[in-house]
């Protein structure tokens, strides 16, 4: 589905409240108030709150799964390259999407069940089958190792990096950074975080030791 810019500012600024307050926690007129919007007008573009969140993960989820689908059908990379821009891809977008990275850290913690979970699992599922064509593709080649629990790695990758971006501010204070501009801290957190992951992720895939 395609949105237009009305629609994609108001999922920005519900965004934004979602990660500060929980989608519980918001309202319909908070969002309308902060976007300053008429109330009608959410109704009109989403029909209801859950609407517009399903909206919203919707957008998210079809723009990684063109940037995964793209890295999948490269030609000009081996296996394990294309592994590793997948993972320089998922660390620029949770970057540039705190946000929303904050809504499906907190909402996982507080809901298992319900209409908000079900969101998220389908998303992680999606996102599951597609890397897992990839891991598969390159063990078929034999270039990745057998019986690699694709689910774990997984939780790995974005585990580890959900935890650092979410309390960078920690990571900031014991490896010495302070002293650091906000960009170049990040600039930091892109190399070392991307240089930690494509080692382990060598290392669980490869015959490489």
């Amino acid at each position: 589905m395609e949105y237009n810019e009305k629609q994609l500012q108001i999922m920005e600024v519900a965004e934004s409240l979602f990660a500060e307050k929980g989608f519980n926690g918001t309202s319909v007129r908070d969002i309308a108030q902060k976007a300053n919007i008429n109330l009608a007008m959410i109704s009109y573009y989403f029909g209801s709150k859950e609407k517009l969140l399903e909206a919203m993960f919707d957008y998210r989820g079809e723009l990684l799964k063109m940037k995964i689908e793209d890295i999948i059908n490269r030609k000009d990379l081996s296996a394990i390259e294309k592994v590793y821009l997948l993972i320089d891809n998922y660390i620029e977008k949770i970057m540039g999407q705190q946000c929303f990275h904050r809504i499906m850290a907190r909402e996982q913690v507080l809901n298992s069940t319900g209409f908000l979970a079900e969101l998220i699992v389908g998303m992680k599922q999606r996102n599951l089958e597609m890397v897992s064509k990839l891991i598969k593709e390159g063990q078929k080649s034999g270039d990745f190792r057998k019986n690699i629990d694709i689910p774990l790695m997984m939780t790995t990758m974005v585990g580890t990096a959900n935890h650092l971006i979410t309390t960078k501010h920690h990571y900031r204070i014991m490896s010495n950074a302070t002293q650091l501009s906000e960009k170049e801290f990040e600039n930091m957190i892109r190399k070392k975080l991307g240089n930690h992951l494509k080692f382990l992720f060598k290392v669980m895939l490869t015959y490489e030791e």
